[in-house]
């Protein structure tokens, strides 16, 4: 199963296909999109397929760097990013809860950055994420 709900290659997800698979939760989803565009307006919305273990997936991008993937799942869906070395520094000591900063800390390191993967289900990291939007944007 791909990680994406959507991993129909030959279907491009369309606004009404993310609000049927999210439910309430595509409120959160356009929550975190606005928030990109209004802290970056030139931020560049695409959908992109990364083959069949991965599904269809959504990001917002600036000239040279994706600055936060999202990826649709059944009821929720993943927020994504790859920060590297001084953004995982100013998240890891910044007003950030323990719970996002352990999923940080935690995981892989490779050569263009740290990515790391939150499930969002309900509203409770909204402010995290907004937070580490903002780190990822001065970086």
């Amino acid at each position: 199963m791909a990680l994406s709900i959507f991993d129909d290659k030959s279907k491009l997800p369309d606004y009404k296909d993310l609000t049927d698979v999210l439910g309430e939760n595509h409120i959160l989803w356009n929550n975190i999109k606005d928030f990109v565009l209004q802290n970056y307006p030139d931020a560049k919305e695409e959908w992109n397929y990364s083959g069949k273990n991965y599904g269809w997936g959504f990001r917002l991008k600036d000239k040279k760097r994706v600055i936060v993937y999202l990826t649709p799942c059944s009821g929720f869906f993943k927020f994504a990013m790859v920060y590297g070395g001084k953004a995982t520094n100013d998240a890891l000591t910044g007003n950030i809860s323990k719970e996002i900063k352990d999923i940080i800390s935690s995981a892989k390191v490779y050569a263009e950055g740290r990515g790391f993967r939150i499930d969002i289900k309900n509203d409770k990291f909204i402010e995290d994420i907004k937070k580490l939007i903002i780190i990822k944007l001065a970086n």
